[in-house]
């Protein structure tokens, strides 16, 4: 894919900043027009996004609509409904020290955002966090991943035929482009990717202070206790794992099984993978790709480890791996170092809660946890562990309810974002004092006279 050039960029930028100075973007029926247009355009062109996804991950439209498309309407309509109470001033209780004043909060937009977003869910998480930036008040440069090219274009042609380029345009390129991006200053900077990158965007953020939203990833763990519904564990882990071939942030990275029910848990993942995927699961149109031969490359080098139980069966012309099980991983293994963003699920055994509990926090914290069992165990694991966001008997759900945040901590990133917290995300929680002048009271003017009292007040 062609590079951007930093000048493009740069007058790209400087149309934005002048267009933001208008102030149009402030107003509320300015931003409920372009949530309403970028809804209409994307339903015009929904054949035409499920198809792009096709071409570039495998997608079959089905997924593409459950895991891309809904989930980007959704957030239009929930932003729709409720962008008005949002950014409404809100007021807030004054101390008896400040009275006769009054306090509230006004919520402003942060300015001009820069949006890079990844290959996985290339549209769907463009598109969301482009919907927090619209219904804040912010101008947008986007820049898609090179890598899912098809989709890229699309989403580029979507922005350009409907959107003015001095509010949000798109930038396409690969290494180059971000570099050229991240020199310069923007607002708000809104990246989804690797912890690695994530570093890099923090860091060029840092030269000019700017606040970011990092969405990254990490090892996601999922625990199968004693006690759990196997046959429901089963099937939602492994639907969970698979969804786009494993490419999910938030797919269970690694199993933690209790002994007494591994074997039975690990045959009953096999049973689901045929009853979802069909006998010849290669040939199953509900079955994305690995995204590029790199991916596929260094996701084949991790199955040499470990007793392999399902699967293991690859074709590189294609960039297929089938969906695998790999039973008795050592904690030191390679699969066990880095998120393995692919259909592969290892396994480890234990006896006690106490040693999945702490082997995750010994490492970094997860993006996603996931546990099934009872409750009262549950809540105890949730109490002794962190992570971004949780499951309990269930995987990934938690991303599909905009009354939840999303978002990592630590090592799996820092802010959080869907439905109000990303109005929140890309605008300033502005502090507003306003002091009557028909009273002026001498308590805090030097000499501090009545210091005795204002130390009672205060």
């Amino acid at each position: 894919m062609k590079e951007t050039s930093e000048n493009t960029i740069v007058q790209l930028l400087e149309n934005q900043r002048s267009f933001f100075s208008t102030d149009q973007t402030k107003n509320n029926g300015f931003r409920l027009k372009q949530l309403r247009q970028l809804k209409k355009t994307i339903l015009d062109h929904q054949e035409a996004i499920q198809e792009a996804l096709w071409q570039d991950l495998h997608k079959s439209p089905e997924e593409s609509y459950l895991t891309e498309i809904s989930l980007v309407l959704a957030e239009i309509d929930n932003h729709t409904k409720n962008l008005k109470k949002w950014g409404r001033p809100k007021r807030v209780k004054t101390p008896l020290h400040l009275l006769p004043s009054s306090s509230k909060i006004i919520y402003e937009p942060l300015g001009v955002a820069l949006i890079i977003s990844p290959w996985n869910y290339p549209f769907q998480l463009l598109f969301n966090s482009l919907i927090g930036s619209i219904s804040s008040g912010c101008c947008s440069i986007l820049k898609p991943s090179p890598d899912t090219p098809t989709i890229a274009h699309l989403m580029e042609y979507i922005i350009q035929k409907n959107f003015d380029p001095n509010y949000i345009t798109v930038v396409q390129g690969g290494k180059e482009t971000n570099t050229h991006l991240l020199k310069q200053r923007f607002d708000i900077i809104f990246f989804t990717g690797s912890p690695t990158v994530g570093k890099v965007v923090m860091k060029a953020a840092a030269e000019h202070l700017t606040p970011v939203v990092l969405e990254l990833g990490g090892k996601s763990p999922c625990i199968v206790d004693q006690n759990a519904n196997i046959e429901i564990a089963a099937k939602r882990i492994i639907w969970g794992k698979l969804i786009n071939a494993g490419q999910t942030c938030i797919a269970p990275d690694y199993l933690f099984a209790h002994h007494a029910i591994k074997d039975e848990l690990l045959n009953k993942i096999a049973e689901n993978i045929k009853e979802m995927y069909g006998g010849s699961i290669q040939e199953s149109r509900f079955y994305p790709r690995i995204v590029n031969q790199r991916a596929f490359d260094r996701l084949k080098g991790l199955l040499q480890e470990g007793e392999l139980r399902t699967g293991g069966e690859t074709d590189d012309e294609d960039r297929f791996i089938a969906p695998t099980i790999i039973d008795n991983i050592h904690q030191d293994a390679l699969i066990m170092q880095n998120e393995i963003f692919g259909p592969i699920l290892p396994v480890m055994t234990f006896e006690h809660i106490d040693e999945p509990i702490d082997y995750i926090n010994k490492n970094e914290k997860p993006l996603a946890l996931y546990y099934f069992g009872d409750l009262k165990k549950a809540k105890a694991v949730l109490m002794r562990t962190t992570s971004g966001g949780a499951c309990i008997n269930d995987t990934l759900m938690h991303i599909t309810n905009h009354n939840l945040p999303f978002g990592g901590v630590g090592n799996s990133g820092t802010g959080k974002y869907h439905g109000r917290e990303s109005f929140l995300a890309f605008s300033n929680q502005r502090a507003v004092v306003t002091t009557p002048t028909w009273v002026d009271l001498p308590f805090k003017y030097v000499p501090f006279k009545y210091f005795k009292w204002i130390k009672k007040l205060i």
